[in-house]
């Protein structure tokens, strides 16, 4: 038997029917939808920090963009930054230790 019908759709709804329309001869069970939509919003929320965290880097000149027609853009390590990078990586490092040790 069913359960009685909600007044208001949850919101992951139209998200699992959009995936169900997309793909209309898939079948899956519970634990397995519940699976593909962590995954998908796992994937989504890193791509969304890693852009933030590119676009950081490439405004403050650690990582130079170059646009590619075969290949989008490309990032990578701008060489006139190495000491600056360096000195970041430690303060980093350093900020890392701290905190783990003030929780401890």
């Amino acid at each position: 038997m069913a359960p009685p019908m909600q007044t208001k759709a949850p919101k992951v709804v139209p998200q699992i029917l959009r995936y169900f329309d997309s793909n209309p001869g898939a079948a899956d069970t519970l634990e397995g939808i519940a699976r593909w939509r962590l995954l998908e919003e796992q994937i989504s929320r890193s791509v969304k920090e890693t852009q933030s965290a590119v676009e950081w880097l490439v405004a403050e000149g650690y990582l130079v963009e170059e646009s590619r027609i075969s290949s989008g853009t490309l990032y990578r390590l701008n060489p006139e930054k190495t000491a600056e990078i360096a000195s970041f990586l430690t303060r980093n490092e350093k900020k890392i230790a701290s905190e783990a040790s003030q929780s401890e």
